[in-house]
């Protein structure tokens, strides 16, 4: 299979050349193959959201093992009615407030969604994405397209075009490439049919914001160990395994800021037989510590903005793995608002 490529801007979707790619992606779609397509979050590997078959190509593509859902993404609201049977109160004062955005709901599924959509269960997560190429692509081709990210299962996921065809080319038919994404992690997955309504995976949409359109909300906990096989099929996409995972071993650095770089250098002195790579904030690039390492550094984003550590946290582990890192060393952000986001996909990463 040749991976096709179609180049979109976004800001031009009203070109000869935009509206011919994203035809030719939607007719991929409606046929039953598989188009990696991008979100404001990451790039997802997308396939008509009704026709099993279809479904089933994902799980092939990525390898994706059955006991793990995927979300389905619309581009309008009255795409709802055939996806779930019942709205939430909560639900519709989050989708007012956040859709278009990196918000998932689950919510209870239709007759017409497979059961590879969600593993079996009784809810389905459905969100409308905050780009403009995805939304076009789904108007276009007049379908709900299911869409986990477009990378081998368990692995970083991917933020690029290059990314998507790194893991998957030749994999899948073709990759509307609009260039890199926004958020750089995923949605936040949320069940509004609970009480407290319950975040599965925080994403760019914080606990602290759903309360404050919605109501009481808590974050899902577990005291099961991360591990690569689950024993049965998962609630929400990407919880409780290991998962977003380098090459390379990842390490976490838990410390004060301000004991960042004596923390880091001597964790690095620890695998003096490895190569060593850094996600490093940008306000510790110049710090005399870490300059005298022999270590591989990512200028991982301002410590002070997490939302640029998000953006840029699954290119710099794919750059350091494509530098041949065998380790990476990672600080972990505090766990306000998108930080929440950002511990859940690292602690992930590391999971052994």
């Amino acid at each position: 299979m040749t991976t096709l490529r179609f180049r979109v801007d976004p800001n031009s979707l009203d070109s000869p050349e935009s509206h011919k790619a994203i035809e030719q992606a939607a007719r991929i779609l409606r046929s039953g193959g598989l188009v990696a397509l991008p979100t404001e979050t990451v790039y997802g590997l997308g396939a008509n959201a009704l026709d099993p078959d279809a479904v089933a190509r994902i799980f092939a593509a990525k390898g994706r093992p059955a006991w793990d859902p995927v979300i389905v993404h619309i581009a309008e609201e009255s795409m709802l009615g055939e996806l779930a049977t019942e709205l939430p109160e909560a639900a519709r004062k989050l989708i007012a407030a956040f859709w278009p955005g990196p918000l998932t709901l689950l919510l209870p599924r239709s007759p017409r969604i497979p059961d590879a959509v969600t593993a079996g269960r009784p809810l389905v997560g459905i969100r409308m994405p905050a780009h403009p190429v995805a939304l076009e692509l789904i108007r276009c081709a007049g379908i709900p397209v299911a869409a986990p990210s477009a990378n081998v299962f368990g692995h970083t996921s991917p933020t690029t075009a290059a990314h998507v065809l790194h893991d998957l080319d030749r994999r899948i038919d073709a990759i509307l490439d609009a260039g890199p994404t926004r958020h750089g992690v995923e949605s936040t997955v949320l069940d509004p049919t609970q009480s407290p309504m319950v975040i599965y995976r925080p994403g760019a949409v914080t606990l602290e914001q759903i309360r404050a359109a919605a109501g009481p909300a808590e974050l899902f906990k577990t005291d099961k160990p991360l591990s690569a096989e689950p024993p049965e099929a998962m609630p929400s996409p990407g919880v409780g395994i290991r998962h977003y995972a380098p090459r390379a071993r990842l390490f976490l650095i838990d410390a004060p800021f301000s004991s960042l770089p004596r923390s880091l250098s001597d964790a690095a002195t620890l695998h003096l037989k490895d190569r060593v790579g850094l996600l490093l904030p940008a306000e510790l690039t110049r710090d005399a510590h870490l300059i005298r390492l022999r270590a591989e550094i990512f200028p991982w984003g301002r410590w002070s903005v997490p939302a640029e550590l998000a953006h840029n946290l699954y290119a710099g582990l794919r750059a350091l793995d494509s530098l041949g890192c065998t380790v990476i060393l990672c600080p972990l952000p505090p766990a306000e608002g998108i930080g929440a986001a950002l511990r859940d996909r690292l602690h992930k990463a590391a999971a052994q």
